[in-house]
């Protein structure tokens, strides 16, 4: 009677082994390693500023940052207020996302046909530049002083 309680407790338990395995609906565990790029949310995850620059890049995968709450018609200044919102109250890595961003509505020109490989030389997107590198230095008070200095162009 006793291997016949031992042989049944062993078979219940080989069974319940691929039901723990699986990741609970909702959680971070659910969320695809391999990730299609603009579907869903791709790993790693992180709410810190990262991979800025030599001084910060601990990984050659770039973390998933938090995105600053603002729709999709926001303008670069808008990114750049958030973005020093983000900074003063200590979330780089929304900050750092935030600046990305704003960079890149600043970059969204029209340019002619013999220029697309002419840099553009913008104070504006050279400060942002600059926020962004401070940053990655862990500089918080001279990345505001950058975005400040944006701001007021």
């Amino acid at each position: 009677m006793r291997s016949l309680m031992f042989a049944t407790v062993a078979v219940l338990g080989l069974t319940a082994l691929p039901a723990l395995a699986q990741a609970p609906f909702g959680s971070d565990a659910a969320i695809r390693t391999s990730h299609e790029p603009g579907v869903g949310i791709s790993l790693p995850l992180s709410d810190r500023a990262s991979n800025n620059g030599p001084a910060d890049t601990r990984s050659t995968i770039a973390p998933t940052l938090p995105s600053p709450p603002l729709g999709e018609d926001a303008t670069a200044r808008d990114y750049l207020t958030a973005a020093r919102a983000a900074l003063v109250a200590g979330r780089t890595g929304e900050a750092q996302q935030a600046l990305e961003m704003a960079e890149t509505r600043a970059l969204d020109r029209t340019v002619g046909l013999g220029q697309v490989g002419v840099p553009n030389a913008s104070p504006f997107i050279a400060r942002i530049g600059d926020a962004r590198r401070a940053l990655g230095f862990g500089d918080r008070a001279q990345a505001i002083a950058m975005i400040d200095q944006a701001l007021a162009n």
